[in-house]
């Protein structure tokens, strides 16, 4: 994570949001593009969108009151997977939400939806890019993912996972896909 002012300010913030209910309403976090955001094309670096997401599966963490755990337990979190497509470009002092959501799980990894969300001209909200990621929770003491029930009882949830979506269903098959390639090489 290379935000420390950002995450600094994520953290200092964070008790005086409302508890997040992870499967009931997104984090929703508002940014600004700094010029430490830009690239040589002057609008925000394709990387700075990977690293804007840690914090917006920070936000879920805090607000959801999973980091408790994860620190007593000494979990590290882990992206196995992800994939982007940018729509909008992201230019300097433009203003910018990170909308994260929890989409659906199976027993020791979720995929998390990020939105990077501007304002047209016009006022409606655009979509600047959107990504999903597959994650986890590693337990290094146990050399094992921790299973996502226990995650769900953590936060004091029993939920059982929404049904993917099909553009889910194709991310974990190019996941499959990709994983059974890098094996045979």
């Amino acid at each position: 994570m290379n935000l420390w002012f950002r995450l600094i300010w994520l953290l200092v913030t964070s008790p005086f949001r409302p508890r997040l209910e992870p499967l009931a309403e997104p984090s929703r976090l508002s940014f600004r593009v700094w010029p430490h955001d830009l690239d040589t094309s002057l609008h925000m670096n394709n990387g700075r969108y990977w690293s804007l997401m840690d914090l917006g599966r920070t936000d879920v963490m805090l607000r959801t009151g999973l980091w408790r755990a994860v620190l007593r337990h000494r979990w590290v979190p882990v992206v196995n997977g992800g994939m982007i497509r940018f729509r909008r470009e992201l230019r300097a002092f433009q203003p910018f939400r990170l909308d994260t959501e929890i989409l659906c799980w199976t027993q020791s990894w979720l995929v998390i939806e990020h939105r990077l969300v501007t304002r047209g001209r016009d006022g409606t909200e655009t979509v600047a890019a959107h990504a999903l990621v597959r994650v986890a929770l590693y337990d290094r003491a146990a050399r094992a993912y921790v299973p996502v029930a226990r995650l769900m009882a953590e936060i004091g949830t029993e939920a059982e996972s929404p049904a993917q979506r099909p553009d889910v269903t194709a991310f974990l098959a190019a996941e499959d896909a990709m994983r059974s390639t890098a094996s045979q090489g």
